[in-house]
């Protein structure tokens, strides 16, 4: 998997940069290469605001339900209390100024089964035995989730959710023919921009990948493109108030009582897209009590349905090479819609499962969508015999089996590995622009094909590419500033992409060995590392073997590399060793950044909010009292900025 251009564009026009983590490592993520319990917690929260922009802006690489129970819930389980998990997931950035929304737009609460709902309805309960409100009289409203783009009405204005306080001002949709769901009035406050089922599936399907994809498009600046233009005009793309919506009313107990009906009739009341039925109570009373956290309101719920599935012909299996050599296989299938979405494959996971499963053309499958974009396969109903590959389809070299996988080992050869390692390498320095894919493979397709042969280009080699000649002078240019910008060393190591030797652990191994010493590391050395296994120690060493020439060449190119700070120096511990470090408030003594990178000099971890592995909170001014009682109940140790200075001293 890589990002589509649609994608890329989505993280630009949001001016947001990979820091931590890259395209390539997130890919790997979603498609499974790679499991999001091996992140920090700094690239874990890139990942989730990164999935979080692409699938609000109409082009997910996880669906909701997979950003929910896998990435979302490991950083919960990691710090519940963590500040992104109380915050409203904002909408890609439009280039138009934010403005104070008229009420407050939050996301909603979400259980994936009935015992969630039932625990949430004691917490209605208690609080409305605190009401004084008999909760047997309680009414109930649940409604259909629709899967659109969020927004408000005022009655003048039409704003997106944004934040969940500021929005920006889309009224341009209005103003291109948007019409109110059912001829209703402007003014009815929240709702969401949805298209109708049907008219998507048999007008707009090969235009626009999926719905949310299609919404995100009637409110960009840009024309509509003639096929949105003609929804808009027909009514077939509205924008549907919440207060409009379809509902149940009843009690709790005849909710509880009647609860797979009542989700299932409202499932299917409305031609839209839904992903969930929301439930609320109707009582201010009760509601006011309750109230809201930053991410949601208390008195509210969205239930949704873990999968939805389907039995499918399979028409090819397609071999496509990874970065990492392995060549996976992905079945092309009869054109289905699932879950609002039209597939047309689905992964087949390894090769060793199609052999043993029987999938090829012909073969009858059952299709899973509950955690990916592409659906992977649960179940071969009618097995075939498989066809599998002899040769790399991007090399022609001969496969090789590495347990369930079939390799392209001719790694450094091999277009498909070759280009997504050199553009995985420039991507993790961060300090170059102008190497991406399609310089990269314009570069490849004129026979210059590693890394030491791109730093060895001159203008002229460029033009000779076709390049233009001040892109070409451009390009010389910015692998001279790759060189001398000064980046950290674990980056540099990191760059590579050698597989378990993400960002995070080339600064662990870092901390203990110096850079030239990292090609020679054996086995027992590694795993003496807190946190590496044998099983992570094996795959490192092979990587690390496989790109001994190429670091030591690319190593004598003399990058500006700035050292990582060994936690033990001539055997003396360093002053913050093993220390996790939170800073806060206005230090008078120099700015929290300054301070910060001393104290990772000093051998401690620092960290952004306080968690059960936090050992001290250092404050300055205007200190937060929430943040004083947290860590004082976690037993952190708290200093004032003259206290950890005089420490240090």
């Amino acid at each position: 998997m890589a990002f589509t251009e649609g994608q890329l564009a989505i993280l630009k026009e949001a001016d947001f940069v990979f820091r931590y983590t890259s395209e390539v490592e997130l890919c790997d993520i979603a498609d499974g290469k790679k499991h999001v319990s091996e992140l920090d917690e700094e690239s874990l929260l890139e990942l989730l605001q990164a999935l979080n922009l692409l699938y609000r802006g109409g082009e997910p690489l996880v669906d909701d339900v997979s950003y929910d129970v896998k990435y979302l819930a490991e950083l919960e389980s990691r710090d519940p209390k963590h500040w992104f998990l109380n915050t409203v997931e904002p909408e890609p950035a439009i280039a138009t100024k934010t403005v104070e929304l008229p009420v407050r737009m939050l996301s909603t609460e979400k259980a994936y089964d009935f015992e969630a709902v039932a625990r949430w309805a004691k917490r209605i309960e208690k609080a409305a035995v605190e009401c004084g409100v008999d909760f047997t009289t309680l009414s109930f409203r649940a409604t259909p989730k629709l899967d659109g783009y969020a927004a408000y009405d005022d009655g003048s204005f039409l704003y997106t959710r944004g934040d969940g306080r500021r929005g920006t001002d889309i009224t341009r949709a209005f103003d291109r023919g948007l019409q109110v769901v059912n001829g209703e009035g402007r003014g009815l406050g929240p709702g969401e921009i949805v298209v109708s089922r049907s008219y998507f599936m048999e007008y707009l399907s090969d235009y626009f990948d999926n719905s949310r994809n299609f919404q995100a498009s009637l409110i960009k600046e840009k024309e509509l493109e003639p096929p949105a233009a003609e929804a808009v005009r027909r009514g077939e793309a509205v924008f549907y108030p919440f207060s409009c919506l379809p509902d149940w009313k009843g009690s709790w107990a005849e909710l509880s009582t009647s609860f797979g009906s009542i989700v299932d009739e409202l499932w299917n009341t409305v031609d839209y897209d839904i992903d969930g039925i929301v439930i609320e109570i109707g009582d201010d009373e009760v509601k006011a009590h309750m109230g809201a956290t930053r991410h949601h309101h208390r008195w509210q719920i969205a239930y949704k349905k873990n999968t939805d599935t389907a039995e499918v012909r399979v028409l090819g299996v397609i071999a496509q090479t990874s970065r990492s050599g392995r060549v996976n296989p992905v079945a092309e299938i009869e054109p289905t819609r699932l879950s609002g979405a039209l597939i047309r494959r689905a992964t087949g996971h390894h090769y060793a499962m199609v052999k043993d499963a029987g999938i090829g053309p012909g073969a009858l499958i059952r299709l899973s969508r509950s955690g990916e974009v592409i659906p992977k396969i649960e179940e071969v109903l009618e097995a075939v015999a498989p066809q599998l590959p002899d040769l790399c389809p991007s090399c022609d070299t001969r496969l090789i089996w590495e347990n369930d996988y079939l390799v392209c080992i001719n790694s450094m050869l091999c277009p498909a590995q070759i280009t997504h390692t050199i553009g995985h390498f420039f991507k993790t320095l961060g300090n170059i622009d102008g190497f991406g894919p399609a310089s990269i493979r314009k570069i490849f397709d004129s026979g210059v094909g590693t890394l030491p042969e791109i730093y060895a280009l001159e203008k002229a080699d460029f033009v000779d590419m076709g390049f233009g000649p001040k892109q070409a002078e451009n390009m010389v240019a910015q692998l001279k500033r790759s060189i001398k910008e000064a980046i950290e060393d674990w980056r540099f190591l990191a760059a590579f992409g050698i597989y378990r030797m993400g960002m995070g652990n080339c600064e662990k191994l870092l901390e203990v060995y110096p850079l030239g010493q990292i090609i020679k590391l054996e086995r027992e050395q590694i795993t003496a590392i807190k946190g590496f296994s044998e099983k992570i120690a094996d795959a490192m060493l092979s990587g690390l073997h496989s790109i001994g020439a190429l670091f030591s060449t690319m190593h004598k190119l003399e990058f500006n590399l700035t050292r990582t700070v060994q936690l033990v120096d001539g055997g003396v511990a360093l002053p913050l060793s093993g220390k996790v470090v939170v800073f806060t408030g206005t230090m008078l003594g120099g700015g929290r950044d300054e301070m910060k990178k001393q104290a990772k000099t000093l051998g401690a971890t620092v960290g952004n909010s306080i968690t059960g592995k936090t050992d001290m909170l250092v404050c300055g001014n205007k200190v937060g009292t929430a943040k004083l009682k947290k860590a004082e109940s976690r037993g952190v140790q708290i200093l004032s900025e003259a206290e950890y200075r005089a420490m240090l001293e």
